[in-house]
């Protein structure tokens, strides 16, 4: 049976792929970290990371075995925290970054949450443009769409699908597109960095599309005002599936889903943090962050809603 100390030195060596700052970060001697992943490697009975070009890479063995210990190790350290939780308070000042578009549909709520189930913390909200990256962020954050590589963990939360959606008052004026050639016909409603390079569908069935939609006449930096365009009947657009529910049930009737088959690519949502262990704080926003998300959000086919 693997010792933690040695997955934690194997994740940390292949989040870093360095065993000089690995060994920093966990404070041990960059000889005991060496011994520790060559013990795990041992036991294993096959390498799991290989030297090239002064570089230090995962073996096929060890890309596998890299998502195994880190399973491992988080389901160890959220066990601690729940022991931990026992016997100390969660207290003190957080900060949370997170994407525009989940600030008001779940975000904002899921801390209302927690502020009332740790009442000595404190805590602040507030919208990105990017996703933060800088090594000494101190808070967590919650991206929703693509992300680069950066100083800090990336941590899959789940993922939105999304549709093209409309008003059926407008689809009544102008006709309801039956093809992904047909969207070129209709007025678009772009969200600002959104479509620059186009579109890619994909259907049910497995074929492609990629789609230009036309220029849009009105476009929007931010995804309240997104929706309300699409709901006043001013074109076609792209939101993610559970947001335009959430929308439906609030105001039954406003929006449709164009072309139900055929979808651009569910949208990430990951979780972004420090490297090494976290204050107690911390730990305990991202087991709240992680229990919270709504059930949709973790299947990679999140059930279609046709209005």
């Amino acid at each position: 049976m693997p010792d933690l100390d040695e997955l934690l030195a194997f994740a940390s060596v292949m989040e870093s792929g360095s065993l000089t700052q690995s060994a920093a970060e966990l404070g041990l001697a960059k000889s005991t970290l060496s011994r520790r992943i060559s013990q795990l490697e041992s036991r294993l009975g096959q390498p799991l990371l290989k030297r090239q070009a002064n570089q230090l890479l995962p073996t096929e063995a060890g890309d596998m075995y890299y998502q195994v210990s880190r399973q491992i190790l988080d389901l160890a350290q959220r066990g601690q925290r729940h022991l931990d939780s026992l016997r100390e308070e969660v207290s003190g000042q957080v900060v949370v970054e997170a994407h525009r578009a989940l600030t008001r549909s779940w975000l904002g709520r899921s801390m209302e949450q927690f502020l009332e189930q740790y009442p000595a913390v404190s805590l602040t909200l507030r919208t990105r443009e990017a996703p933060p990256r800088d090594p000494d962020f101190q808070g967590v954050g919650v991206w929703l769409g693509d992300m680069l590589d950066g100083g800090l963990r990336q941590e899959p939360l789940g993922q939105l699908e999304r549709g093209i959606y409309a008003h059926p008052d407008y689809l009544a004026r102008h006709g309801a597109p039956d093809s992904p050639e047909a969207l070129s016909r209709h007025a678009w409603i772009d969200l600002i960095g959104e479509t620059n390079g186009g579109l890619t569908l994909h259907h049910a069935q497995g074929a492609t599309v990629h789609f230009q939609p036309p220029p849009s006449r009105f476009r929007v930096d931010q995804s309240t005002l997104h929706i309300d365009a699409i709901t006043r009947a001013q074109g076609l657009g792209v939101l993610p599936c559970w947001l335009a529910a959430a929308r439906e049930r609030a105001h039954p009737g406003e929006l449709k889903r164009c072309l139900i088959d055929w979808a651009p690519k569910p949208l990430p949502i990951t979780l972004v943090y420090g490297f090494g262990r976290q204050p107690r704080k911390l730990a305990t926003l991202l087991d709240h962050l992680r229990d919270s998300v709504p059930e949709s959000w973790r299947s990679t086919n999140e059930v279609r809603r046709a209005s």
